[in-house]
């Protein structure tokens, strides 16, 4: 099965990349009408896909779906449309004297890659599709995806409506569980991108390795909050609470841990708590809080609660409206803060990705710092406080994959700023310019003048006296 499966991606990797080779040069044209339809399935069929989404998750909130995955998703299409023609102009580049005087001229060609493979997680199961899909067709591209398994329907539904939108050799979808995704990433692509955990990035990237797939890479991690003594604690609380609630935590970017001043910490976790109760009064039966994805991952979290109870942190579930949890299989929890952590937790030690915050204290802030540097570098980092000087020592002295200052997880949501992890939380990264160009080859050409500029430079045999005289310049 699995090998019949792959067998019908190769061939459709085939006529992807011969389809691309026999229409070069597409025009610009063209590009744009692909992000336009690309743009009008999720117009037409946003309900339909938010539907699918809220069954896929057992309860999750079509304002929230229609926001983070049709709607903004939508407009990168339309800053993709916006910027498209600028960003494949050829940048002209400078040439060493006198060769520009003599007629030399470079320039750097941004050039459609081929054939890119998206390799999409469940948590935002569209906009993470159709995302990097934007910026594929702007760079040039033709895709193949391969959503989550674990959003069944959504999956299901993306393929029916690419099937109707686009020909087998611009796009195509391909549903199926961990070997179908594990075929794909062993497919020649001529760029893959992985939205994912890190230990899968680490299996895609060896995959990819096979073939010589340059990869982008978007993982997670343990993303840290620093709230300064200056902070607004009652408002980074409520800040923290609608990252850490959306989508129940199931965010890459979600905060993952508080590290707060010791004598603030009362004041920090209250500031979170009536910040979740502002929004939340009640979970249960509120359809704009999540419920989490899978049994397993329901599981998972229980389990890092209660590892930590056992080795002696305090427990403290926000649950405004006193709600009996323990008598409904809708897998929803409430946001459950975690006090007196140490690092043989397993909630220290694994990225959350849930409502399940830790708590941790600093006399000053070069403690966090130093804590944060000790650690794999995080998707993103948050510093909320006043104190510019305290700010930029917390920025410059760590490195993070991006930074939002006095909230969390917005600069994703920056469409010119690119969004993207380092080590651990990832490689390369989309959005913006950079991601027209990670999707591009970068191609250089130079053309020579018609005077005989290695002769002129001395370059030509037999060496002599112009040749010294060239080396000599070259040294100054």
């Amino acid at each position: 099965m699995a090998e019949d499966r792959k067998a019908e991606m190769e061939a459709v990797l085939r006529k992807q990349g011969d389809a691309h080779r026999a229409m070069r040069p597409e025009p610009i044209s063209l590009r744009r009408n692909r992000i336009e339809r690309a743009m009008k399935l999720l117009s037409e069929n946003g309900d339909e896909l938010c539907r699918a989404m809220s069954a896929d998750f057992g309860s999750r909130s079509p304002h929230q779906s229609m926001i983070t995955d049709i709607a903004g998703t939508v407009g990168f299409g339309k800053y993709c449309l916006k910027h498209l023609e600028k960003w494949a102009k050829p940048e002209k580049r400078h040439v060493q004297f006198p060769l520009g005087l003599l007629g030399a001229k470079a320039e750097l060609r941004y050039e459609p890659k081929g054939v890119i493979g998206i390799l999409s997680p469940w948590n935002f199961p569209v906009n993470l599709s159709f995302g990097p899909l934007m910026q594929v067709f702007a760079a040039g591209n033709r895709a193949m995806m391969k959503p989550s398994e674990f959003t069944e329907r959504t999956s299901e539904l993306m393929e029916k409506l690419v099937r109707e939108q686009f020909a087998e050799d611009e796009c195509a979808v391909f549903t199926g569980g961990p070997e179908v995704a594990h075929a794909f990433s062993t497919l020649p692509f001529d760029h893959l991108v992985f939205t994912g955990s890190t230990a899968t990035g680490r299996k895609v990237m060896q995959a990819a390795a096979e073939n010589l797939v340059p990869v982008t890479l978007e993982l997670g991690g343990k993303s840290p909050v620093f709230l300064g003594r200056s902070a607004d604690f009652a408002k980074a609380g409520e800040r923290i609470a609608l990252g850490k609630m959306m989508n129940a935590g199931q965010i890459c970017l979600a905060p993952d841990y508080l590290y707060v001043p010791e004598e603030k910490a009362d004041e920090a976790v209250h500031g979170v708590w009536q910040g979740t109760a502002n929004m939340y009064p009640t979970l249960l039966e509120n359809e704009d809080y999540a419920s989490v994805v899978s049994d397993r991952h329901f599981d998972r979290l229980k389990g890092l609660v209660e590892d930590a109870r056992e080795k002696g942190a305090e427990v403290i579930e926000v649950n405004p409206g006193n709600e009996d949890f323990s008598s409904t299989n809708a897998r929803k929890m409430p946001l459950t803060i975690l006090r007196n952590v140490t690092d043989d937790m397993k909630a220290m030690q694994e990225e959350i990705f849930g409502p399940v915050l830790p708590v941790k204290t600093y006399r000053a802030i070069d403690e966090a710092v130093d804590y944060v540097n000790q650690h794999d570098r995080p998707l993103g980092l948050y510093y909320f406080g006043e104190d510019s000087r305290e700010r930029e020592q917390v920025l410059t002295r760590t490195i993070s994959g991006g930074v939002t200052v006095n909230d969390v997880i917005f600069h994703v949501s920056m469409e010119d700023l690119p969004f993207g992890g380092v080590g651990p939380s990832g490689m390369g990264s989309y959005h913006g310019i950079e991601g027209f160009r990670e999707f591009s080859h970068a191609r250089s050409v130079y053309t020579q003048p018609k005077i005989d500029v290695a002769k002129l430079g001395g370059f030509k045999p037999p060496y002599g006296p112009a040749t010294e005289k060239a080396v000599k310049g070259m040294m100054k």
